[in-house]
């Protein structure tokens, strides 16, 4: 175990969820551009949607730019200048670009208070029960917005597992070229790292220099958050260090593809009677290097589910017993849209309720 000074941390391996190390990962801290990953998040969920489109254009109003020209890092907007999706996301990702946050969050919600509204909601839906959002490029703004490294580590892996393509084109690039000008991403895991491919680094004077590093190798993924270094190149060496350790100290067993069925689950008020259960993405057991197991398996869920019910969405876990090791509490998700019953759905669910059913 490598010596790791920050004094927050937080090392997961996610197919099997086990927390491989950890240091005050629900104390509340201030994140800096860490805030930036529910943005794309956000912006993600609405191009899904249909909402949002990736060649959508958006305005550089007067006011944004006298505010946000030259702030911190940016992608160098100009006034009235007009930037599709694709690009605000590129600048916002890869360069951490403050005036593409705004621009951004003033064309999908018309106000940067309607677009931190829309970031609470996803924070909400996530289970992010310690985050707050108050700005969506985390300027500093006297500690009203905050974070913890196991709210970010959550966020990050539904970013990945709800929206594996996008992810893949907007994360991952260690520079990008926008208006003619070259910026490097400050991920130290890039080019240092064999699978890095995420997420966000933070850095201002009230947060220190924080990192929301992720990297996958042989369908194995690791998701680290630090934060609170005083220095960036602590922060580097340390980073790389931890998620090495993470990849040399211990092993995955795999248990379960993506997509993989792994059983049903009841509903109630729906226009189906149940919803199958799948594998949101690869589920595996970790144990330490050398160390093999048979694991107990079983399926938990409180229920009957209500409808409606969103393809995708974690409604049970998988829970996985091991002599020796500590339970682990896998996610499973819905297989299938179930849309909420009418009337007739509603006597079905009363008749068979009578009856035991």
């Amino acid at each position: 175990m490598p010596q790791i000074t920050a004094p927050i941390g937080l090392l997961i391996d996610v197919n099997s969820g086990r927390v491989l190390f950890e240091r005050q990962s629900h104390r509340r801290f201030v994140p800096a551009s860490l805030t930036k990953i529910m943005t794309s998040y956000v912006a993600f969920e609405l191009i899904e949607q249909g909402k949002l489109r990736l060649d959508q254009k958006f305005t550089m109003k007067p006011e944004t730019f006298r505010k946000w020209h030259g702030v911190g890092s940016t992608m160098f907007l100009g006034n009235n200048s007009q930037t599709t999706v694709a690009d605000l996301l590129e600048g916002i990702v890869t360069v951490s670009a403050n005036d593409g946050c705004v621009v951004l969050a003033e064309g999908v919600a018309g106000s940067v208070p309607g677009f931190t509204a829309m970031m609470n909601a996803e924070a909400r839906k996530l289970g992010m029960r310690d985050t707050h959002y108050n700005t969506p490029n985390g300027w500093m703004d006297e500690g009203q917005t905050w974070v913890s490294a196991a709210d970010l580590a959550k966020l990050s892996m539904a970013l990945i597992t709800r929206h594996p393509v996008l992810y893949k084109t907007f994360y991952g690039h260690p520079h990008a070229t926008l208006g003619g000008i070259t910026q490097n991403n400050h991920n130290p895991l890039y080019g240092h790292t064999e699978g890095a491919d995420g997420v966000k680094t933070g850095f201002t004077n009230e947060a220190g220099y924080g990192l929301v590093g992720t990297a996958m190798r042989g369908g194995r993924r690791l998701m680290m958050v630090v934060g609170g270094y005083d220095r960036p190149n602590d922060r580097a060496q340390q980073s790389r260090a931890l998620i090495e350790w993470g990849f040399a100290a211990w092993a995955s067993q795999p248990l379960y593809r993506a997509g993989a069925h792994l059983g049903e689950a009841l509903v109630q008020g729906g226009e189906a009677r149940s919803v199958g259960l799948v594998a949101p993405h690869d589920l595996a057991l970790t144990l330490p290097a050398g160390v093999s197991a048979k694991p107990t398996l079983s399926i938990r869920y409180k229920g009957p589910l209500r409808a409606p019910i969103a393809k995708g969405q974690q409604v049970a876990t998988l829970l996985v017993r091991t002599p020796g090791q500590p339970e682990e509490a896998l996610p499973l998700a819905a297989a299938e849209d179930v849309p909420e019953g009418g009337v007739v759905a509603r006597l079905r669910d009363g008749m068979l309720a009578l009856v035991g059913r």
